[in-house]
C-alpha cells in the first residue's frame, strides 16, 4: 500500500492509491511518450469493457467530457439546456462554452437529483438537451420520458462525474444506450486518473466527433500521423486528449475498483447507522445498493453555524454545492428555485474517503451531535438575551 500518510476525518475527501500507480507512471515516463498513446487507448478499452459498452472516449477532465458531448450532440447558440442548479459550476460552464443557455430546474429534496417529471415540466421549444446530474453517485432514471425527449430531438447528456461504477437498474450508468454519459476521474473521484474524463457515446458518429474534437480537429490518430508526411484538420478542436501518464494511473485504479466499491458502500452504511439516533439530521440517501457513493451528506439546519463549529473541532466538513442559479456569473438565468435554495442552506458534506475507519466515522458523528447541541444552546441564549 502507498497510503503511509493516511488522511483522516480532518480531510473532507482524498484519493486512495493501491500501490501500483507510481510504477505505472514511471513506466510511461521511461517510455518518453507522455501524450495520447497506446496506454490511453488501453484505458478506453478497459473502461468500455468494465461498463459493457462498445466504446469510450478519454479526455482531459469531466468538464472536457461535458463540453465535447454537448458539441457532439449538436448543441450550440440559441439552444437551451435543462440542468439542475445543484451541481458543480463546471456543468454550467460547459453549457456556456458551446454558446447555449442553461435553464435551471428544481431537484427532488430527498435525492438532490432531478426526476423525469421535473425535467418534462421544464421543456420548452428551445430545449436542445437535458443534463441530469447523478449527484453523490445516485443514478437518475429518465426512462419514462426518453421516447418523448427523442421525438422532440432533445439529447440526454448525463453528468456522471460522481457515479462511475453505479448502476441504473440492472446496467451500469453509461450502459443503457439512451444517453451520452460523461465521467470524471479527477483527484477525489471513486476512480482517479489524477485528472481525466471519459465520454460514453451513443453512436460511432458521436465517438468520431469527440475524438476529432479532443485532438484539435485532426482526423488522423497519433500512430497514423507518425507514418505520413501530412495530416488533415477538418473541424474545430481542442487539446483535450488524455495523457498516458493519467491513463496509467487510471488503469492501476481500475484493477482495484471492486475494493473501492465495497469500501465506499461499507463506509456510507456505517455513517447511516451512526447518524440514525441524531435528532434533526437528515441523511441524503444515495441508494448504496446500486450506487457507488461519492459523498456522504446530511441536511442540518442551521448549517452554517454547525459547519463552523465542526471545522473549529478539526472535522473536514464541506458543502457540495452552493446553488448555481444564485451565482453572479449565472445571474441572467436566475429563477426562483425554493427547494434547491432550502437544500443549499442545509446540506453538509461529511468527511468521506476510503482512508476512513469506523472510529473516524464515530468521531465525526459525535462532533456533529455536539456541534448541533452547542449551536442550539447559543441560539436559545440569544433569544433570551
Amino acid at each position: 500500500m502507498m497510503n503511509s500518510s493516511r488522511p483522516d476525518a480532518r480531510r473532507n475527501a482524498g484519493p486512495y492509491l493501491y500501490g501500483r500507480e507510481a510504477s505505472a507512471v514511471a513506466q510511461v515516463l521511461e517510455s518518453g511518450q507522455y501524450g495520447h498513446t497506446g496506454v490511453t487507448e488501453e484505458f478506453e478499452r478497459r473502461i468500455a469493457a468494465f461498463l459493457g459498452v462498445d466504446d469510450a472516449v478519454a479526455v482531459t477532465s469531466g468538464t472536457a467530457a461535458l463540453h465535447t458531448a454537448l458539441l457532439a450532440a449538436g448543441v450550440g447558440p440559441g439552444d437551451e439546456v435543462i440542468v439542475p442548479s445543484m451541481t458543480f459550476c463546471a456543468t454550467v460552464q460547459a453549457i456556456l462554452a458551446v454558446g447555449a443557455t442553461p435553464r435551471f430546474i428544481e431537484i427532488n429534496p430527498v435525492t438532490l437529483c432531478v426526476d423525469h417529471q421535473l425535467v418534462l415540466e421544464a421543456v420548452t421549444a428551445e430545449t436542445a438537451a437535458v443534463i441530469p446530474v447523478l449527484f453523490g453517485g445516485r443514478a437518475v432514471n429518465l426512462g419514462p420520458i426518453h421516447c418523448e425527449l427523442e421525438e422532440r430531438g432533445i439529447a440526454v447528456i448525463e453528468d456522471a462525474a460522481h457515479a462511475f461504477g453505479s448502476y441504473n437498474g440492472t446496467r451500469h450508468v453509461g450502459a443503457t444506450g439512451a444517453t451520452l454519459t460523461c465521467f470524471s476521474f479527477g483527484p477525489i473521484k471513486n476512480l482517479t486518473c489524477g485528472q481525466g474524463g471519459v465520454v460514453i457515446p451513443r453512436t460511432s458518429e458521436q465517438a468520431d466527433t469527440i475524438r476529432r474534437l479532443r485532438l484539435l480537429g485532426v482526423t488522423q490518430s497519433q500512430t497514423e500521423r507518425a507514418n505520413t508526411t501530412t495530416y488533415q484538420v477538418d473541424s474545430f478542436g481542442l487539446r483535450y486528449q488524455l495523457s498516458a501518464l493519467n491513463a496509467a494511473i487510471g488503469l492501476a485504479q481500475l484493477d482495484n475498483f471492486d475494493t473501492a466499491v465495497e469500501t465506499r458502500r461499507r463506509l456510507w452504511c456505517i455513517y447511516r447507522d451512526a447518524l440514525g439516533p441524531l435528532e434533526g439530521v437528515t441523511l441524503v440517501d444515495v441508494g448504496p445498493q446500486t450506487a457507488v457513493p461519492h459523498l456522504c451528506q446530511v441536511r442540518v439546519p442551521p448549517r452554517d453555524q454547525v459547519f463552523q463549529e465542526m471545522r473549529s473541532q478539526g472535522i473536514g466538513v464541506g458543502v457540495h454545492y452552493p446553488p448555481n442559479h444564485l451565482q453572479p456569473a449565472f445571474a441572467p438565468w436566475r429563477r426562483a428555485l425554493p427547494v434547491t435554495e432550502k437544500a443549499g442552506q442545509e446540506i453538509l458534506s461529511l468527511p468521506f474517503h476510503q482512508h476512513l475507519t469506523e472510529d473516524d466515522i464515530a468521531h465525526v458523528v459525535a462532533v456533529l451531535g455536539q456541534a448541533i447541541e452547542t449551536v442550539r444552546a447559543e441560539r436559545h441564549i440569544g433569544r433570551l438575551a
